[in-house]
Order: structure tokens, then sequence, then C-alpha cells
């Protein structure tokens, strides 16, 4: 399906810019690394968060039918990798929003929202989402990502991250975040509980998930299964200085030696289109790699480089990119969707993109993290023509997650979030209904 016309057009008019400053620190990159090997397996993971963590109420008000509460914590992270935190985001700050009355006494759900890009603070979750699921008798936790609102560095700009790395850091950060809270709203005998996000908050609610031990509601809206499509393929690729990123991939031999030996690239670049062609000799220098299950961005790059490959150049159709190489003119690359100001930056900077994809899928690629407990609490809700999550080649969550329910909206990224906001709250509203007949009711209640 094409990508959304809106999608392009509205990444096109925004002036946000990504990793400005870089990959971030080789080193901590390798810390990163490794940490990532820990908290990607469930039970490790998950024994990282003492089940007393403290959190502290720093606010209550009362509204007519229900309380706001505001807390605060210090992040978890902070035990395991404090250098790696600038001194703003080690504080946690959130939001709570629960009826004055439950419907039902034994049934107090409770869901953690995360933040999408660029949803600074708590207002747009608390009125598009919160206020609403109150009315179907589910409170809400409104957590504030690491770099965003209150947590935001001061010589950050907006939304922009500085480094590849603090993506990392943001992802590692909110997963023993939430952990913390869903020990905590368990403490206080809330229950069911469930997380949930929308774009980059949905795919960090699929992470959060996967390490926690027991039924666990997940609506993960408009992500799917790895962030390294949305910035190798999707429109935000075009938001990244890539000449830069070349250059400083070169630059330390921990970037372009040890750790792109190291990461994986999950899934295949070429899956039914180059590597199926004999003559490219793509066959036997990709296909045999991919049939073990991933390839090395050193592989990668080196490969390519020394294989005999024709050289390819593209011409642009109404509807697609097509390859031009002899009788092979009309095959059809949906991996190339995109403008000739991309296809050159693939071409010039190939090796940045190949060290990203497998940087972003050593961290985000839902392969590389335990299944959650119960698939069948998970309902997705993905855009058809998502211009900013591409899906093609790119593992399937129904295969990653037997048993998920996904939902498919006819249209893109920025569509759906315009138009289809209350399927999301209903799925969360049918991922707890679900959750009633095999979550047990929880403890004792203690009104904050």
């Amino acid at each position: 399906m094409p990508v959304s016309r809106l999608d392009v057009i509205y990444r096109k008019i925004l002036l946000t810019k990504f990793f400005t400053k870089g990959w971030g620190s080789a080193d901590g990159l390798l810390q990163l690394f490794k940490f990532r090997k820990v908290v990607a397996n469930r039970n490790s993971c998950y024994e990282l968060v003492p089940k007393d963590y403290p959190i502290e109420i720093i606010n209550a008000q009362k509204r007519p039918g229900f309380q706001i509460i505001e807390g605060r914590f210090w992040t978890p992270f902070k035990m395991y990798l404090p250098t790696l935190l600038v001194p703003e985001i080690q504080q946690v700050f959130f939001q709570m929003m629960v009826p004055s009355k439950w419907p039902c006494p034994n049934y107090r759900p409770m869901c953690i929202h995360l933040a999408g890009t660029g949803d600074h603070y708590f207002w747009r979750r608390r009125n598009l989402m919160a206020k609403p699921l109150l009315q179907a008798g589910i409170g809400s936790i409104i957590l504030e990502n690491p770099y965003y609102g209150h947590r935001k560095p001061k010589d950050q700009l907006r939304s922009s991250l500085h480094f590849v790395s603090d993506i990392f850091v943001m992802g590692g950060c909110l997963i023993l975040e939430s952990i913390a809270l869903l020990n905590w709203l368990e403490r206080m005998g809330f229950g069911p509980l469930g997380v949930s996000g929308i774009s980059m908050g949905g795919h960090m609610a699929s992470l959060a998930a996967s390490n926690w031990p027991k039924p666990l509601v997940l609506v993960p809206c408009l992500s799917w299964s790895t962030a390294s499509s949305v910035f190798t393929e999707g429109v935000m690729s075009e938001s990244i200085d890539w000449d830069m990123l070349q250059e400083q991939l070169f630059s330390n031999t921990l970037y372009c030696d040890t750790l792109s030996k190291s990461c994986k690239i999950i899934d295949s670049p070429f899956a039914c289109t180059l590597s199926r062609i004999p003559e490219y000799g793509l066959d036997s220098l990709i296909g045999d790699k991919f049939a073990d299950g991933y390839i090395t961005p050193y592989e990668m790059m080196t490969m390519l480089d020394s294989s005999n490959c024709p050289a390819i150049t593209y011409k642009h159709s109404s509807q697609n990119m097509k390859v031009e190489s002899g009788e092979y003119s009309s095959l059809n690359l949906s991996i190339f969707k995109t403008n000739k100001r991309t296809l050159n930056m693939r071409k010039r900077d190939k090796d940045a993109i190949w060290f990203m994809r497998g940087m972003m899928d050593e961290f985000t690629h839902l392969k590389n993290f335990s299944v959650p407990f119960d698939p069948s609490l998970i309902i997705a809700v993905c855009a058809k023509s998502d211009g900013y999550v591409p899906r093609v080649g790119i593992s399937k969550l129904e295969e990653i997650w037997p048993g998920v329910t996904i939902k498919y909206v006819d249209t893109g990224h920025v569509g759906a979030y315009i138009w289809h906001r209350k399927l999301f709250r209903e799925c969360i509203i049918d991922a707890f209904e679900k959750a009633k007949k095999v979550v047990q009711p929880p403890g004792p209640y203690f009104e904050i």
C-alpha cells in the first residue's frame, strides 16, 4: 500500500532534527549493549527493580468524579549506569488519574501511558486518553519520558535528542520505571494493570510489557516490531544528518569495528527483492547469513563493498521506486519508496545506515526480548499506509507474539492519530475486559 501523503507532508513541515550530535559515546554504547542483554531477559530484568522501590506522592487534587495525583521517584536505571544519565532525566515525574468511586470494588484497572515523539508533559495524554478512559472505570498513570517535559535537558531543542544513544537510554529507563510503577500499583491494590502508548510510546510500552512476569494488558498503537525501519526507511530518516553520522562512524574503531561486529540486523533488508537475483550474487553473500537469523552491519558493509554487484540506479514512478539493471528494470523495491535526496543519502552514507539498522534492531527489536507473559491480552493498532513505521520486510508481530490481536486502520500514521484515537481507547477497554477473565482480583485497596 502506498505511503500516506499526509505523513510525508507533515514530516517535511516539522523542523525537528534527530541525533544532531551523533552516535553518542562509544564507551557508553558498549555499556548499554551489555546491559541490554540483561534487560532483554524477563527474569533478570524484573529482579533489577526492588519490589518496594520508593515512590513519593507530592500532590493530590480532588475533582468532580475523579482525583489527580502527582508523584515522583528516582529512575532505577540510576543504580546501574549512572554515568550515562544527564542530571535532568534522573528524577521521574508522573500524573495519576483515578475515579472517586470505582464502579466495581474488586476491579480497579490502571493503565500506564507512555509518551510518543513530541509528547511533552501530561496534558495531551491526560485529555485525549486518561480522561475518556475514566468514563469506562479505568484509571491512568501518565509517565514522563526521559528527555521530555520536566526531564528535558536544558540544552535540548524540543524533541531533538542529541545522540542515538539517548533513545536507548530512554528505553532502558522506561522499562525499569514501568516495573517500579507496576509493583507499586500492585501494592496499592490496583488491578488488572496495563501499559499503552502511541507511536514511539507504543514501542516503549511493548518493551516494558515484555519484562513483567504476570498477565498484563498491552495496547501499542502505531508501532511495530522494531524501530530500525523508522529511522532508516521511514519519513523520519530525512530528519537525520547521515553525512555527520557516516564521518563519526569511522572516527572510532569501537563504532566501526567492535560494535558493528556485535550488533545484529534481524530482518533481511533484501527479503524478496535483490537477494533473489542470481546475477547480483547476493543469494550466496546474504541469503545464507539470514538463514541463521541475522547479519552484522560489519558483514553487510564488507560483503556489499567486496561483491561484484552491478551499480544500481533508481528512477521514480508514480507509486514506487524501481531498479534499473538490464532485464530487472521493473523489479519493485518497496524498501526504496522515497525521494531522490534519500536515495542519494543511501548510496553515499550506506555504512552509517547499516550501522543504524543494526544498533536499532539490537536495542529495540522485539525478537531480542522476552515474549509478554500472556499475548492474548495484547491488542495492537496499526496504520495500513504508515510512512513513519514501515513494515515491509520487517518481522510480523503475530509471528513474534502468537496470540496477539492486530487491528488495522485504512490511513497513515498522522491520519490514524488524528481520526482514530477513539479506537485506541476502545482497544484499551476491550483488553481490560479480557484481563478480567485471567487476572486475579487485586489485593486490599489503599486509598491515596
